[in-house]
């Protein structure tokens, strides 16, 4: 192979189109071949990061294994190719001009003028360099966030633009994904959008290579050849994305396609055996399961789906490996802060109360989780959630009457969850965040030891408050355990009690490793329990 190949997908009509979706089942099917492949999203937003961004906003914020808080489609990238990825591979509008302005004010531009060519844009040509160089990747996915023609990714787009001129044509190749309507009154499918997509594109001194159109359903000989013509691409370098029953069959459409072809054959690659008979396998579960289940998941962003977009998809790994369809009930937590949540639970197999700041909705997750105790329904709570099983129980089963965590009520008389002494002098937001991976040491015979099959596990942590260590042992002799804790001991990271079905929450978010060639151990469990199957008789590696 000669020299490091860059694969660079930009969007076109609209944003949230599927971009990373398409881009991590590529990068898929590469790896299948063999070569090592490494993800870049760049987003225009000139936040430094994701972290102070309004769910309802953005969707979730995805957390890396180094605590950055990033775009969900990292997750998804991870999902995908198995990797594990860091700061680097999220570029923001943000860090890159806190990069220029950082460089300019010790003086690294030798009084020139900064501007954005060629001071900004070498930057993001560093920047793709150096990812490239870490992962000793043999091909870089480069992701332009956002669409053509928006101001906030259009220096970016320009940084690739020279990034070809200077790595030689056959070392990158330019993939547009673009909308592809059929509009009811119609009837038919509209090319007009991609056109004007691309004409955008060009010019700004781009040809894309291969055009992706996504669609409700398969494009038709006559739009291919359309969009071939007046976009000036070869008609097999259309590739049809349409809608299909899970995401983790899109690598396969593709392959179907042969678009891994066209991109290895641009780049001078050999195209090589692969074999995603695993993969193939658990697609096959996803689309012909031989049971159902019904998880509700107890959030206060329901109406924003992609807000738990981590926690859907590791119930679907799990069903994966179950051969169970998991069904989602969402239950809005606020809508029963004052009321009986019970009729919005019965007949479901298990709970899921998930992470989130703030008192909204905390009393709705508060009675789900008791009710969940009470009826001994499978149960799992994660972050918040977690935090909120400690409320209940110190409150419904310890006698602490508003036992409370003092971030909704601060002069609660039971602080059972707290700030903890040492982080109360950090003022800076976020600076009192517990983020990215840490370890937690098991206790030997416990359920989640039996699940990770190992004593020592790191999992994703994104929160602020503890569980208070004055409580810790009146809330053992109730009957909780503490089933997990940071090796030093100071920190409770999982939890369960004895006796029910199971009942398990973790002060992390396993979620975020979960795959779907390796399902996180706590959702595989709680499926499993939901199945009415012993939690602990089967543990995948987890990853």
């Amino acid at each position: 192979m000669v020299g490091r190949k860059f694969v660079v997908v930009t969007g076109g009509v609209f944003s949230s189109l599927g971009k990373g979706i398409f881009t991590s089942s590529l990068g898929k099917l590469l790896q299948a071949k063999g070569y090592k492949v490494v993800p870049v999203k760049f987003d225009g937003y000139l936040n430094v990061d994701a972290g102070t961004m309004n769910p309802f906003r953005h969707g979730e914020v995805f957390v890396l294994d180094d605590g950055t808080e990033c775009d969900m489609d990292l997750g998804n990238y991870e999902r995908f190719l198995g990797i594990t990825m860091n700061w680097w591979n999220n570029p923001t509008g943000g860090k890159i001009f806190q990069l220029v302005l950082n460089k300019e004010r010790r003086g690294e531009y030798l009084g020139r003028d900064v501007q954005f060519i060629p001071h900004v844009t070498e930057e993001i040509k560093n920047w793709i360099k150096k990812v490239g160089d870490d992962f000793d990747a043999d091909i870089v996915l480069v992701e332009v966030g956002g669409t053509v023609g928006d101001i906030e990714n259009s220096y970016f787009i320009e940084a690739m633009r020279q990034l070809r001129a200077e790595v030689g044509q056959n070392n990158l190749i330019f993939i547009h994904l673009t909308y592809v309507p059929e509009p009811s009154s119609v009837g038919e499918q509209k090319t007009k959008p991609t056109q004007h997509s691309v004409r955008m594109l060009q010019s700004m001194g781009i040809q894309p290579d291969i055009i992706v159109a996504r669609s409700e359903r398969p494009i038709t000989d006559k739009v291919k050849k359309k969009i071939a013509l007046y976009c000036n691409v070869p008609e097999d370098h259309v590739i049809s994305d349409h809608n299909l029953e899970t995401i983790y069959q899109v690598p396969f459409l593709l392959e179907e396609q042969g678009l891994h072809k066209l991109v290895l054959d641009h780049l001078g690659l050999e195209d090589r055996d692969q074999d995603m008979s695993e993969w193939r396998r658990l697609v096959n579960n996803i689309l012909n399961p031989d049971h159902e289940v019904t998880i509700a998941i107890v959030g206060k962003y329901t109406d924003v789906r992609d807000a738990y977009a981590s926690v859907k998809e590791a119930l679907i790994h799990s069903g994966a490996w179950e051969k169970a369809r998991v069904k989602i009930k969402w239950v809005e937590a606020s809508d029963y802060d004052d009321k009986d949540i019970a009729p919005a639970l019965e007949g479901v197999d298990g709970i899921i109360v998930p992470g989130g700041f703030g008192a909204r909705g905390a009393e709705g997750k508060i009675r789900a989780i008791r009710y969940a105790r009470e009826n001994d329904i499978p149960f799992l709570g994660l972050c918040f959630g977690f935090q909120l099983a400690v409320v209940e129980f110190a409150r419904s089963v310890c006698g602490m009457e508003n036992a409370n965590t003092t971030e909704i009520e601060p002069d609660t008389p039971y602080p059972v969850i707290d700030i903890l002494p040492e982080q109360r002098e950090i003022d800076r937001l976020g600076g009192t965040m517990r983020l990215g991976a840490y370890p937690a040491k098991l206790k030997p015979g416990s359920l989640v030891h039996k699940l990770y099959g190992k004593q020592i596990v790191y999992e994703r942590h994104r929160h602020r408050y503890e569980v208070n260590p004055e409580y810790i042992q009146d809330l053992e002799a109730g009957g909780l355990i503490f089933s997990g804790r940071s090796p030093d001991g100071k920190l409770m990271e999982f939890l369960e009690i004895p006796g029910r079905r199971y009942f398990v929450a973790t002060q992390a978010h396993p979620e975020l490793k979960s795959r779907l060639e390796s399902p996180a151990p706590l959702f595989l469990g709680l499926v499993r329990a939901a199945l009415g199957r012993d939690p602990e008789k089967f543990k995948p590696e987890s990853s």
